[in-house]
């Protein structure tokens, strides 16, 4: 080889690998499937992924949003997955977003809510819906991190759904202090059955930026026996007090009207407990509602607390009875019962509203550090005691079980018993 000729062979070289290279990396990693997803996260109090059988008839959101014909052609088109999302006003309805498709013709300009975000088309619920999106994507926003990241790719590889705190607290309504541990999350779903399990995680803060916590694992299949309406057990009863303490008057009505001030309660966040909600057939009440919770420290400041407590519900005009050993029952005038507590052994104690329970919630095991939910949707709609706002899936079970570990962060595992 002459020295003069390896210029010419070297850039010859060099040109084919800057061509051959770059479109074999193409092959082997394909473009990401809904590049432009992450600049809609930010902006979606709740979204959610689908996959796409194009076989079947479009779904209705697709021809609410397209029209019957519009949706017929986009929906054949599509392979993979589509997306669905609310913005922080949920009453405005949902936007419709799906992978443009190659070859397809574009959508037709009698559709003025339809806007592309890089490789998707969105579809607002209405022009104004649509014009204020537009004017958020303009603001520049940092790449997704820590939970979002790892939300976002989920969403663009399989069935998943993300939410944020506006979310919940649309759902749950005035139970979303509860649930002030998981402001932030998602979950990855799959069905088995008549069941739609996830697992996933969530976090108490905004910005959650942790890696990711160790999953756990799926609950089994829930016991067919009679359950509660609602059960909820945890290491640490703080997981109730975080959100019921939330608002200043809570806690003023339970230290001046029931003495149960700032010590107590401290004394109380780390306590195991067990809650349930335990459904009427007769009597005025719908449901009555037992925790059972450990008590810590001396037995003496509980004592003192409890006559304390005693004082406070004479004054309301209530009656004590102690119908067997350990059990106090309150009652009114007409001697239907409003509630009680009941000793067990030395250091726990069962509080009840409501007539008293002829069987008490199971104790948390010792040293457990998972938390678990347990309800019954279709039950609890029967009674007129779940919130409205819970997805239609949600509302039409039979049983919903979910079970968390961690506290500021939570592994989520749970399944859906659908009818």
């Amino acid at each position: 080889m002459r020295l003069k000729e390896l210029p010419l062979r070297v850039t010859a070289l060099t040109t084919a690998a800057l061509v051959v290279l770059p479109a074999a990396v193409l092959l082997l990693l394909p473009r990401r499937p809904a590049q432009g997803l992450d600049r809609l996260l930010p902006y979606a109090a709740l979204l959610q992924s689908f996959t796409a059988q194009p076989a079947q008839l479009p779904p209705a959101l697709w021809q609410q949003r397209l029209g019957p014909v519009a949706a017929q052609r986009q929906w054949r088109g599509q392979r993979r997955l589509w997306w669905q999302f609310w913005g922080p006003h949920g009453d405005a309805g949902a936007y419709l977003v799906f992978p443009a498709v190659a070859g397809q013709p574009p959508l037709p300009d009698a559709l003025p809510d339809a806007l592309r975000v890089d490789a998707l088309v969105v579809v607002a619920p209405s022009p104004l819906a649509r014009q204020l999106l537009q004017e958020q994507l303009k603001l520049r926003r940092r790449a997704p991190r820590g939970l979002d990241q790892r939300c976002s790719l989920a969403l663009q590889q399989r069935e998943a759904v993300h939410w944020n705190g506006v979310a919940l607290a649309q759902m749950l309504g005035p139970l979303s202090p509860l649930a002030l541990s998981l402001q932030q999350g998602c979950l990855v779903l799959r069905s088995e059955g008549s069941a739609l399990l996830w697992q996933g995680e969530a976090d108490a803060s905004t910005d959650a930026l942790q890696a990711a916590p160790t999953p756990i694992a799926v609950p089994p299949t829930p016991d067919r026996r009679a359950p509660a309406l609602l059960e909820l057990r945890g290491p640490r009863l703080e997981l109730l007090l975080r959100g019921l303490l939330s608002t200043a008057l809570l806690r003023d009505a339970l230290a001046q009207r029931y003495g149960l001030g700032a010590e107590q309660l401290r004394r109380l966040q780390g306590s195991p407990f067990a809650l349930q909600l335990r459904s009427q057939a007769q009597g005025p009440y719908r449901a009555g509602l037992d925790l059972v919770v450990r008590l810590p420290g001396e037995r003496q400041l509980w004592d003192r607390w409890l006559l304390d407590l005693s004082r406070a519900l004479t004054d309301q005009g209530l009656a004590s009875s102690q119908p067997a050993p350990g059990l106090t029952l309150w009652s009114r005038e007409d001697g239907e019962a409003v509630g009680g507590w009941r000793r067990l052994g030395s250091d726990w104690l069962l509080l009840f509203l409501g007539p008293s329970p002829t069987q008490t919630p199971g104790w948390p095991e010792p040293g457990l550090d998972r938390w678990q939910l347990s309800l019954q949707p279709t039950a609890l709609e029967a009674t007129g005691l779940l919130p409205s706002g819970l997805p239609l899936v949600v509302q039409r079970a039979q049983r919903l079980v979910l079970q968390g570990q961690g506290a500021g962060q939570s592994a989520l595992a749970g399944r859906l018993e659908l009818k």
